[in-house]
């Protein structure tokens, strides 16, 4: 099926799964790539970006279950990331075979500075390759999407002649990479324009970008992309990415949401169009970034556009006046409208399964089988400690049970004593992969200090804990604890999270799921080692 080019709308292209997961420690294990592909179907993409088939067989399988289990014919297209050679291009193929709707995006870089120093290539070679490469994903896919790599610092006439040749070798999008987040607004836009006007075949693709938000100037420069004629955005939940991240994809739907009548012209639409210019559900905005922050362990700092904790808060008494007023005063948008809700739940410790599992479905919220028993039996045992179940404790709770972490070393047990006048000392119990049971004791310099002593005496690994993270659920002395946390081991970072009404016991056990992720990679290098020297 091939995508016809797009006039009146936005195409939402989110690369969180594969960028996204770029980010120093955020990497995921293929149930949790499924999990947020699920959600990011339910919050309504265009296109998901499912991994780099290539790269590891781990993202070729993750690819592959995304096109299987997400791809059907009325969910979303599913895309693989190729470089612009066959070896690339046939996996990506491969792996999305099982799709409904596929999409192979290839990519080569052709700015002088990539062309001299990282492929070594004259313009005529890369521009043989290009033609080459997109002619043979077209002919084992129908959607294919061509990306010239570092294009805003690409001589723009060269620019034009690769764009025009990958279009007539078969892309049905052209992608307009800022790959280092150098350029500004004023620039993209004129960028696109020209492409727009020197580009003879350019009416038989949609025009697409990709920026980083070095300079944080990444979403400006998407909207001034779209005035120009840009009409897909590839995007990231969270803005997460390499380096300083992606363009956020919450902040571009809520701008073309909000301001749709100064951007309806630019699209053909009449000004006092209430259409809305992208196929996203704003209303599932809030809940996705909390899932891909939980599960990737990039937390969300408070005043982070949309989707921060102080958002939609106010602290200025003349702003506290005017919006108890009128809401319009000081807000911009409703915090409905991205799916935020204060709203409480009736259910408490005598709560059965069935009322549990309706509450989560009204939530968005799916589980199978063994997950919803997994989930239940953790709110009875917080519906016993805490009066009032919120929506957000549900979904702490789900995050904290659903998360799909190697269950290598598990935390049987931690007791801890402090005090202002006593040595912070915790003792905690491990079940080793074994079946050994060891415990162990230490003295820190506080209670969480003491825990993670403790546990490195029983876990003998390696490692630097470089976050801390505590955040509290909701409002209130029995409030349900977040805790995230990332560990450095040699070059790779990876996250822990948790979440109890006991942040000692959360931050136990937060440091525990990072540990196994530790421990499960360090171990997959070691056999690889063994298997390459063997």
């Amino acid at each position: 099926m091939t995508q016809q080019p797009e006039s009146d709308r936005v195409i939402i292209f989110d690369t969180t799964l594969r960028d996204g997961e770029q980010s120093p420690g955020a990497t995921l294990n293929s149930d949790e790539k499924l999990t947020i592909a699920r959600q990011l179907a339910r919050l309504g993409v265009d296109v998901i970006e499912a991994g780099f088939p290539y790269s590891s067989r781990g993202d070729f399988e993750a690819v592959q279950q995304i096109a299987d289990l997400v791809g059907t014919p009325s969910g979303p297209i599913i895309c693989g990331l190729a470089r612009a050679n066959e070896k690339d291009i046939k996996a990506a193929a491969d792996a999305l075979k099982p799709a409904a709707k596929g999409r192979i995006h290839t990519f080569i870089s052709t700015s002088d500075i990539h062309l001299e120093y990282q492929l070594k290539k004259s313009r005529a070679e890369v521009l043989d390759i290009a033609q080459e490469m997109v002619a043979y994903a077209k002919s084992l896919m129908d959607d294919v999407e061509f990306s010239p790599m570092d294009a805003v610092r690409t001589d723009p006439q060269y620019l034009y002649e690769v764009l025009e040749a990958a279009i007539a070798s078969g892309a049905t999008t052209v992608n307009i990479p800022d790959t280092v987040g150098y350029t500004t607004p004023a620039e993209f836009g004129a960028l696109i324009k020209g492409i727009v006007e020197n580009v003879p075949n350019i009416d038989k693709a949609v025009i697409s970008v990709h920026g980083h938000d070095d300079l944080g100037l990444a979403v400006a420069n998407f909207l001034e992309a779209v005035k120009h004629g840009a009409r897909q955005l590839e995007c990231t939940i969270n803005g997460i990415g390499e380096r300083a991240g992606n363009a956020s994809l919450e902040e571009l739907v809520m701008a073309l949401h909000v301001r749709r009548q100064y951007f309806n012209p630019f699209l053909g639409r009449p000004v006092d169009s209430t259409t809305s210019l992208t196929n996203i559900d704003t209303r599932q905005i809030y809940k996705t970034s909390r899932l891909v922050s939980s599960l990737t362990g990039m937390i969300v700092q408070p005043n982070k556009a949309i989707v921060g904790a102080n958002a939609f808060a106010h602290e200025s008494g003349i702003h506290q006046d005017g919006v108890l007023k009128n809401k319009l005063t000081y807000e911009i948008m409703d915090a409905q409208s991205i799916g935020l809700t204060d709203n409480s739940i009736v259910l408490g410790k005598l709560s059965g399964r069935n009322a549990f599992r309706t509450r989560l479905l009204e939530l968005g919220i799916e589980l199978s089988e063994n997950d919803l028993n997994k989930a239940f039996l953790r709110f009875k045992d917080v519906a016993d400690k805490k009066k009032e179940i919120t929506d957000r404790d549900l979904e702490a709770i789900v995050n904290d049970e659903t998360q799909k972490v190697p269950e290598i070393f598990v935390l049987d047990s931690v007791q801890v004593t402090c005090g202002d006048r006593a040595q912070p000392t915790a003792t905690v119990t491990i079940r080793k992969p074994n079946g050994e049971e060891l415990s162990d004791a230490a003295i820190g310099t506080g209670p969480v200090d003491a825990v993670y002593k403790a546990i490195n005496r029983v876990i003998d690994v390696p490692n630097k804990l470089i976050e801390f993270s505590v955040q509290s659920v909701t409002g209130g002395i029995d409030a349900i604890g977040e805790v995230t946390i990332r560990l450095k081991y040699q070059d790779y970072t990876y996250s822990g999270y948790a979440a109890n009404t006991d942040i000692i016991v959360a931050s136990a056990q937060a440091y525990i799921n990072a540990l196994n992720r530790l421990y499960a990679a360090k171990t997959k290098l070691e056999e690889a080692a063994l298997t390459v020297n063997s």
